[in-house]
């Protein structure tokens, strides 16, 4: 499921052209991860959606486990996005930072691994907020000349605040 290589490119370094192709892999399919956070960040359905296959699916449930939630599978770009913008618009503001990212690529196919640290606030009430640190297990397909995710399973290592009020429609 996580990406465990010990090393982080696979063509070997005397192959500059392979060298290349693959940093430019790593570096579309990374920022799918970032289209995904900041398109919520800037409630952007148009970068939002940029982040997922037409096919995409987004699996929250074992991340919302942790504080007793049963999130749906998410399926279909259209879905993803309007469920996520559709909880999150007007009512709550987030942030989201990605580190540890771990990439393997085969072909056509990716494998990202991440921990992605979000903050959510209630637009209302300050007070009311949830800090989640969330291992990310992310598959992605070419699309192009980018990447996109086909698959987001999401777990959560700890959380502060109250992620029932901020994931509750």
């Amino acid at each position: 499921m996580y990406v465990t290589e010990a090393h982080a490119l696979s063509a070997p370094a005397a192959e500059t052209e392979k060298v290349v192709a693959e940093l430019r892999d790593r570096t579309e399919i990374l920022d799918a991860l970032y289209r995904f956070g900041l398109g919520q960040d800037l409630k952007d359905p148009q970068l939002f959606a940029s982040a997922f296959a037409a096919d995409a699916e987004l699996d929250f449930a074992p991340a919302a486990a942790k504080w007793g939630g049963r999130p749906p599978l998410m399926v279909g770009r259209d879905t993803i996005v309007t469920t996520i913008l559709g909880l999150f618009t007007g009512r709550v503001d987030t942030t989201h930072q990605v580190t540890n990212a771990r990439i393997a690529v085969d072909g056509a196919t990716a494998r990202l691994t991440a921990l992605v640290e979000a903050q959510h606030l209630l637009v209302a009430d300050r007070g009311t907020f949830s800090l989640l640190k969330n291992p990310y297990a992310v598959d992605l397909v070419r699309d192009g000349d980018r990447w996109v995710i086909r698959r987001m399973r999401i777990d959560n290592a700890w959380f502060t605040g109250d992620p029932a009020a901020i994931f509750a429609a």
